[in-house]
């Protein structure tokens, strides 16, 4: 079913949509969808749920009544929830609502790596100078979403080559090249940055593993701001430890959380970041402004941000 048979034209009448569950997310987002013109009420009256808590996706499930129509999740990662994804309503979720944060990010991180600035904070002592510029490097981004949309102007000030791959050859508007993953082997040996940012699934999972880090140059750095299975974490251990990659950058881990003994911490060539690339400071402002964008749509009958492909995964 997609959205022109799953939702009427422009509705009439009062929109009523839940709010769940109770945390304190739940007030932000009733606010939003009061300001789009529906009301908030409980689950058996609503035609839509608004689901506020990412962490308890068990929840979720005896709430999904035959009136819901419409399932607002809050993250881009659906990968908790996807045993309760149907075709019986609409699913939409976060995809794009933090790509500005993360980008901005992943842009600070490749700086504090690519700089020294890692190396520095750790000395106790004036030490020998070490860098490079970011200026006129060839980044590579594995995901054509939201986070590499909004990389993209932002490597355009360091004058970098950009080359964005993605499934399909379309072209990712402000990258220098669009490729598919088939193409790799021939990217790679020249990126100076490889950063990911695309969704997990079946055909993603370990996608960085010892031949992927094999390809990339011995000054290239790594960023994952994704899923922390897109990389096989003792193949990535190898690469750091033996200096096969300058360094990588991991706000993602597997497993997450890296434990505390984990040889990752130990590495100076890496730099970890507890899952911060949206907090939940910013995160909660960038929802709220999605669901009631979306509730707008809902209420007009337009198609709704973020819709999911089931047979994708995301």
């Amino acid at each position: 079913m997609n959205n022109d048979t799953k939702l009427q034209s422009k509705r009439t009448g009062p929109i009523k949509l839940a709010v769940e569950p109770e945390n304190w997310r739940k007030e932000k987002l009733v606010h939003a969808v009061i300001r789009a013109g529906a009301s908030v009420s409980p689950i058996e009256e609503a035609s839509g749920l608004i689901w506020a808590d990412p962490s308890r996706p068990e929840l979720l499930p005896e709430l999904l009544a035959s009136n819901l129509e419409w399932v607002q999740l809050p993250f881009a990662g659906i990968e908790s929830f996807l045993p309760m994804l149907d075709d019986q309503r609409i699913w939409t979720c976060g995809k794009g609502v933090y790509s500005q944060p993360v980008a901005e990010h992943v842009l600070g991180s490749i700086l504090a790596l690519k700089r020294g600035f890692i190396t520095y904070a750790r000395k106790k002592e004036w030490s020998a100078p070490v860098g490079e510029t970011l200026f006129g490097s060839h980044v590579v981004i594995l995901g054509g979403g939201g986070i590499a949309n909004d990389l993209l102007p932002l490597l355009s000030a360091f004058d970098c080559e950009t080359t964005v791959v993605r499934k399909s050859e379309e072209k990712v508007s402000n990258a220098t090249n669009t490729v598919c993953l088939e193409d790799l082997p021939n990217i790679l040996p020249s990126a100076d940055v490889v950063v990911l940012a695309l969704a997990l699934t079946p055909a993603t999972t370990g996608v960085v593993d010892a031949s992927f880090l094999e390809m990339m140059s011995e000054t290239a750095v790594l960023v994952n701001v994704a899923r922390g299975k897109h990389i096989v974490t003792s193949d990535l251990v190898e690469a750091l430890q033996s200096h096969q990659i300058f360094g990588a950058v991991l706000d993602v881990t597997d497993p997450e959380p890296l434990p505390n003994n984990h040889v990752l911490w130990e590495l100076e060539n890496c730099l970890i970041t507890p899952h911060i690339g949206n907090t939940p400071e910013m995160g909660i402002e960038l929802l709220a402004s999605r669901v009631e964008e979306n509730v707008r749509r809902y209420i007009s009958g337009d198609s709704l941000l973020g819709e999911l492909d089931l047979e994708l995964g995301y």
